[in-house]
């Protein structure tokens, strides 16, 4: 028993938090049950959103008073901290290159690291000392009640540094993630803010909501005294898993594009037959001979007013009769000439960052992602097995 308990608090905030939580519950169940070796971003979206789920969870426990109920759980959540930003970049990384880091498990080491550390030092401890310091987060205006704990107070310098600890991680990996993304986007000769709907621009939208998560944590840190605001944190953590849960009812046609949405989209187009037929012909003579797509600032309005046809009419026949969007399109043809050059043995002294900027890529990293998507191996890895 603890020797005050308060009345439960709900109000918008508490349901708001509440419903957040447990729909990011369902959420982390179907990801991280749609988990295998070919799909290991769903791993990592699916830990992300379970992390997200319960620190909510813990917050909401925290501002709704019920936490005096079930008091041995304060501060149960905090390991958490320091494993959602290395799972967002994760997510996002994997997802974009197909393939997981040989040492991806050192993102995890943080966390484990202060995860045993509070099995050591926080966990085992009395519910009178958890009493306390949940107590002094969420009610620092009520009196204090006498307490003992075990270990040195320098002991609990970790636990006292882990709002600072988690900045750090939010910090880093968002710089990382945002330079990931921008060197992605601009091998595709995109800017990083493009309005083309597609995977890649959801990604930079996860990394942009997860980056206005970092400025609000951070504001609420340094304005709120102890824990008093982060049930705003928590409400934003709410309204992301609401996103990403509305997301995943629209990409069951996300993640396969019929051609009834192509249909759709293009329902009221004035292209015809003819203008479809011949265009296609133009554009593979135009591409295999004068392979435009080698300038790294060849793009789609160039495409078109060299085919003599709209950007939208261009756009309509790559969906429709291709089955890909320019992007994709582009990226074929350049990896094609990439892989004609690694085969040849004349290239055995052309280094790989010379090859992509031959076949029109600004970035090697954009290159390596692009070729190990279209070809299921890097480019060294290609030009190994083509010179046996």
């Amino acid at each position: 028993m603890t020797p005050i308990v308060l009345p439960v608090r709900i109000d918008l905030f508490s349901v708001f938090m509440l419903l957040g939580w447990v729909q990011g519950l369902i959420l982390a169940f179907f990801f991280l049950s749609h988990f295998s070796r070919n799909r290991l971003p769903n791993l990592f979206l699916g830990i992300l959103i379970l992390g997200m789920s319960l620190v909510v969870c813990d917050v909401w426990l925290g501002y709704t008073n019920l936490m005096f109920h079930v008091i041995w759980l304060n501060d149960a959540t905090e390991p958490l901290n320091l494993i959602m930003a290395p799972m967002a970049y994760l997510y996002i990384r994997t997802s974009v290159t197909n393939r997981s880091d040989k040492f991806v498990w050192l993102h995890f080491l943080p966390f484990a690291l202060y995860l045993v550390y509070m099995c050591i030092m926080v966990y085992p401890q009395s519910n009178a000392f958890k009493y306390h310091c949940y107590m002094d987060s969420f009610h620092p205006e009520r009196a204090d009640i006498p307490y003992t704990y075990y270990g040195n107070k320098w002991m609990f310098f970790p636990k006292g540094n882990i709002i600072n600890f988690t900045l750090i991680s939010m910090a880093v990996y968002n710089v990382a993630t945002f330079f990931f993304l921008k060197s992605t986007f601009a091998g595709q000769g995109r800017s990083f803010f493009s309005k083309e709907k597609d995977k890649l621009s959801w990604y930079r939208d996860i990394y942009l909501l997860l980056l206005v998560l970092g400025i609000i944590f951070f504001a609420v840190r340094t304005t709120f005294p102890n824990d008093l605001g982060d049930h705003f944190i928590a409400a934003f953590i709410g309204i992301i898993i609401y996103v990403t849960g509305f997301s995943v009812l629209r990409r069951s046609l996300f993640f396969q594009e019929t051609r009834t949405r192509s249909v759709k989209k293009y329902e009221k187009s004035s292209l015809t037959e003819e203008i479809q037929s011949n265009t296609l012909r133009k554009l593979e003579e135009v591409m295999q001979k004068e392979k435009l797509f080698l300038d790294p600032s060849f793009s789609m309005p160039v495409l078109a007013k060299r085919l003599g046809i709209s950007t939208h009419h261009l756009s309509q026949i790559l969906n429709e009769e291709v089955g890909q969007n320019f992007f994709d399109f582009l990226a074929t043809y350049r990896i094609r000439e990439a892989q004609r050059i690694l085969s040849n043995g004349e290239s055995n002294f052309i280094k790989i960052e010379e090859i992509a900027q031959m076949v029109g890529y600004n970035s090697k990293s954009a290159f390596n992602t692009a070729f190990r998507k279209i070809t299921g191996a890097t480019p060294s890895e290609f030009k190994k097995a083509s010179a046996r």
